[in-house]
């Protein structure tokens, strides 16, 4: 089962590095859960995603037509990044 889970998310994050146009906001919502837990709001049509660094530590997505906003996909991957130590974007 956790091969299955991870093995999509690297599906997942191939698909969004490669075309961030045509990600759907479920995969982009089971991406942020996975690095940074539960939203901290998510009643609305945004959803927040708390990080562990100082500053802005937030992550806020939210649907478009069912699809992920492109600029966020972006920070997504820019936040997984600098998670895992990665900042040399």
């Amino acid at each position: 089962m956790i091969l299955f889970i991870v093995n999509d998310l690297r599906k997942i994050l191939r698909n969004m590095s490669e075309n961030p146009k045509g990600v759907r906001f479920s995969d982009l919502r089971k991406v942020c859960e996975y690095f940074f837990g539960e939203p901290r709001r998510s009643g609305s049509s945004h959803h927040v995603f708390k990080t562990p660094w100082p500053g802005d530590p937030r992550v806020n997505i939210q649907a478009n037509k069912g699809k992920a906003k492109p600029y966020q996909v972006r920070q997504v991957l820019n936040a997984i990044r600098l998670l895992e130590g990665k900042d040399d974007l």
